[in-house]
């Protein structure tokens, strides 16, 4: 599926919740654009714009040999290292540093795009002018426990953005055959990577762009009978991709990402049954007796490149729909169509 790189990097912000971002970073794209020409034009601007602002610092414990004493002096490591005899001394103190994960992250990143062979050669010469302004930051090596140690709080959540960025360069760098170098590959290849972002855009977009309905991810539990009570803990919960409530009725989605919406038998196209039982289940197992959830919408949504779809059928009161979504159309048509799924009747 092949979707215009502008409309990738919209996906990207709605899903990593960082639409106030995508107004600040600015980047030039166009449909030679590729993906690791994005990653790298967001880094490089918002890495800009981080210098500018100040990068965070914070106290980290440094253990160094010195003229003089400075913070604790280390009696045994100074001994062991004959720093007496040369009228030196280890000592060990708080230093107040930008040298910590968060910028080591973004540097190792920036270095890793300087050696990326598909990187264009013009955004690696704007990388080496911003790594010159820089102060004195360790390279590290990247594996996903470093990505996992990050707190991102209110004084430093502008990193959290570019910290999205790096892991997505991280997770889809490989290294090629000369050493030290990286090619980077085309996540949009990755099915389960784009049904991910997929179902992110979508519920991020509900809750951002129809603040008249309450976007969530609802627990199903199975309404089944159980004559001893305790059997009922080993039925699995149901999780919504969607569920807008406020609505009247209330709308169920469940968001699907394939390379073709539909499944082929016998020259008909019909809809994958799978999807349609998963989704038929949430239905039936969500209602309480109230008129709410008797009457709830359900919605299988699909992005396509090509062919529409607007299917209606009907089970008792629930309505049940498929829909799709054209991610290789202008932006403002996709947040139109989107809008139009959950208003339609």
């Amino acid at each position: 599926m092949s979707i215009p790189i502008q409309n990738i990097y919209y996906l990207l912000c709605y899903a990593w919740n960082k639409l106030d971002e995508k107004e600040k970073v600015s980047v030039d794209l166009d449909d030679d654009t590729r993906l690791v020409d994005l990653f790298a034009k967001l880094l490089i601007s918002s890495s800009s714009m981080l210098l500018k602002r100040g990068l965070e610092h914070n106290y980290i414990p440094v253990a160094e040999e010195r003229v003089g004493v400075r913070g604790k002096l280390e009696v045994s490591a100074s001994i062991k290292a004959n720093s007496f005899q040369h009228l030196k001394a280890i000592c060990s103190f708080d230093e107040y540093s930008a040298d910590i994960l968060h910028n080591q992250i973004l540097v190792t990143t920036l270095y890793r795009l300087l050696y990326t062979r598909n990187l264009d050669t013009t955004l690696k010469e704007k990388i080496r002018k911003l790594l010159r302004m820089f102060p004195p930051i360790k390279i590290i090596e990247l594996n996903p426990a470093v990505f996992q140690k990050i707190r991102i709080h209110r004084n430093n959540r502008f990193y959290e953005f570019i910290l999205n960025i790096c892991h997505m360069v991280y997770d889809y760098s490989l290294p090629t055959e000369s050493k030290g170098e990286w090619f980077f590959t085309d996540f949009t290849r990755d099915k389960k990577r784009m049904a991910y972002l997929f179902e992110n855009f979508v519920y991020r977009f509900y809750k951002i762009e129809t603040p008249h309905l309450k976007a969530k991810r609802d627990h199903i539990r199975w309404n089944f009978h159980a004559d001893n009570p305790a059997d009922k803990q080993y039925l699995p919960l149901m999780k919504t991709d969607i569920t807008l409530s406020g609505a009247s009725p209330k709308i169920i989605i469940d968001t699907k990402y394939y390379p073709d919406t539909m499944r082929e038998s016998y020259n008909k196209e019909t809809v994958k049954s799978e999807n349609l039982y998963q989704l038929f289940s949430y239905l039936l197992n969500q209602e309480d007796g109230t008129d709410e959830t008797a009457k709830a919408k359900g919605i299988l949504l699909y992005p396509t490149i090509q062919n529409e779809y607007n299917l209606h059928y009907r089970f008792k009161e629930h309505d049940i729909q498929i829909k799709t979504v054209n991610l290789n159309t202008h932006w403002s048509k996709i947040e139109e169509r989107l809008l139009k799924v959950v208003d339609e009747g």
